[in-house]
């Protein structure tokens, strides 16, 4: 008899089940545009724990992974200083989707169809525990903030700025 995969099985699950991290399922009713603040207010969760997994790109349209509180704005100046590169952008749906193997509103840092450099906004590494996505729209998973330093080698940045 063939093995159930579990409902919520994506590559960031697998990921985090190969590498034996645990962590807990937050499934919630979608919401196109919503972002991160809907999934905290649906959830019962603080917006400034709720992670978002931003996908952008250099001066020379390499791609990178930013994590940033869900009521913060990455400060993309700020950004591209502290890794050295002229500026950093947002990529267009299209290419964040074709970057990181998700869809725009499921991109997980986990289990990326490419690797890229991850950068990961300082305060959130204080956090006892945070919510990201877990690889679908729909989709959180809690963790230690500190899985994403030893899982992807994530850089801590200072360039968040209030919404």
């Amino acid at each position: 008899m063939a093995r159930k995969e579990h409902v919520s099985e994506t590559p960031a699950t697998q990921l985090l089940k190969a590498q034996d991290v645990a962590f807990t399922e937050h499934p919630y009713a979608y919401l196109e545009h919503g972002g991160a603040k809907h999934s905290a207010e649906v959830l019962g969760l603080d917006p400034f724990t709720v992670v978002k997994t931003l996908v952008m790109q250099d001066q020379d349209a390499k791609p990178l992974l930013v994590l940033m509180h869900g009521n913060r704005k990455v400060s993309t100046k700020s950004l591209a200083r502290q890794i050295g590169a002229k500026s950093v952008e947002p990529c267009k749906p299209e290419v964040a989707n074709r970057h990181s193997g998700y869809l725009v509103g499921g991109t997980s840092p986990f289990g990326t169809r490419k690797t890229m450099p991850v950068y990961i906004e300082e305060s959130i590494l204080a956090l006892p525990k945070i919510v990201i996505n877990g690889g679908r729209r729909g989709y959180l998973v809690g963790l230690d903030p500190q899985v994403c330093v030893r899982l992807l080698g994530a850089k801590s940045v200072h360039c968040a700025l209030d919404e």
